[in-house]
């Protein structure tokens, strides 16, 4: 069954698979690498763009790793999960100390270098070198759980278990480059999450979720649980100028390394904040309109407030952790998006 599986996924992938994509001309290990990071939690139609300027600007490995935070950060701004970007960064630099500047082709080095997980190692393997490895990102494990029929959340280590041992067993001997590809495609445009097209599919015959009707069941859904909602306060603040000061968030947490406005979870801190940083009156603050933003674990409600023709105190002065910026210039930092958009929106 192995064997027949992977060959009518390939002849599938061969008449319908995505063989344009931009990271697949020239494919690269970097180019492969990069792609598999950028596609982790986004869709093809979203990393596209970010993948060309981001190689235009960094071409290779060395040319990452010598880049600042601040340039990477801001080549990735607005595709989240920024924990991605800083890990990216981190490892192209554990390539050029280790690997002569090089992803290396081997499993275990593979795995070792920050935000490569197994899935991503053996992904790179099989598209850059055609190396015999399975994938099961999420793409894959729908696929896998429908066909074979398991029940359970894929995400449990049990039932991911099981995936990985059924993901080996239907590696073909031959165009794993091609396999890994038509796999993601397959579950991103055939056996999608919601109304898959079972009627088109090629392993119809021998799907069991087809079979027993159960192809909106599968896979089992997560758990479903109530996420928590946090308030905090942000701060506009902008100097005679009209330059915005901007403050770096801590290199851990949410936002981490990214420039954004000062931020506290009370009006009682943001304002003894204010009192050791600024002159003016921050009681005579403009109240903006709320952002609500929703990260994996818990949902933010910011409410920013906006004060013009402040100064920082005599002891205040751009450091690494404070700038003033000119709102031509916010381009060339990392900004979380719903930041960007509220300074891109309001004057």
């Amino acid at each position: 069954m192995s064997d027949a599986f992977a060959q009518k996924l390939l002849a599938w992938f061969d008449r319908n698979g995505r063989h344009d994509l931009p990271w697949q001309h020239p494919r690269t290990p970097y180019r492969v690498w990069l792609s598999e990071i950028m596609l982790q939690q986004t869709q093809v139609a979203t990393v596209t763009a970010y993948f060309l300027r981001f190689v235009e600007r960094f071409p290779t490995i060395a040319d990452l790793a010598n880049a600042s935070t601040d340039e990477v950060m801001a080549h990735w701004a607005g595709l989240g999960y920024y924990a991605r970007a800083r890990n990216l960064h981190d490892a192209a630099k554990r390539c050029v100390e280790l690997h002569g500047g090089e992803l290396p082709r081997d499993f275990d080095a593979l795995l070792a270098l920050p935000g490569i997980g197994r899935s991503t190692a053996g992904a790179i393997l099989s598209q850059a070198w055609n190396d015999r490895f399975p994938i099961l990102d999420g793409n894959v494990k729908r696929v896998l759980a429908r066909f074979h029929g398991i029940d359970g959340f894929p995400g449990l280590p049990a039932i991911e278990k099981q995936l990985w041992r059924i993901a080996q067993s239907h590696l073909p001997q031959q165009r794993m480059a091609d396999y890994t590809q038509a796999q993601m495609d397959f579950g991103a445009t055939l056996c999608t999450r919601a109304k898959p097209a079972c009627v088109l599919c090629p392993l119809q015959n021998d799907c069991i979720a087809f079979r027993d009707g159960l192809s909106n069941v599968l896979p089992t859904p997560k758990p479903s649980k109530t996420l928590p909602e946090r308030e905090a306060l942000a701060l506009w603040l902008e100097n005679s100028h009209g330059q915005i000061l901007l403050q770096r968030r801590p290199p851990a947490g949410i936002w981490a390394s990214l420039w954004t406005l000062p931020q506290a979870d009370t009006q009682a801190e943001l304002h003894a904040w204010f009192e050791r940083e600024i002159r003016g009156d921050f009681d005579a603050a403009e109240e903006l309109p709320r952002i609500v933003h929703t990260f994996s674990h818990y949902r933010l409600h910011l409410q920013p407030l906006k004060l013009r023709k402040v100064a920082p105190r005599a002891a205040v002065r751009d450091n690494a952790d404070l700038r003033w910026v000119a709102r031509e210039d916010l381009t060339s930092l990392g900004l979380p998006a719903p930041i960007r958009k509220l300074l891109e929106t309001s004057r």
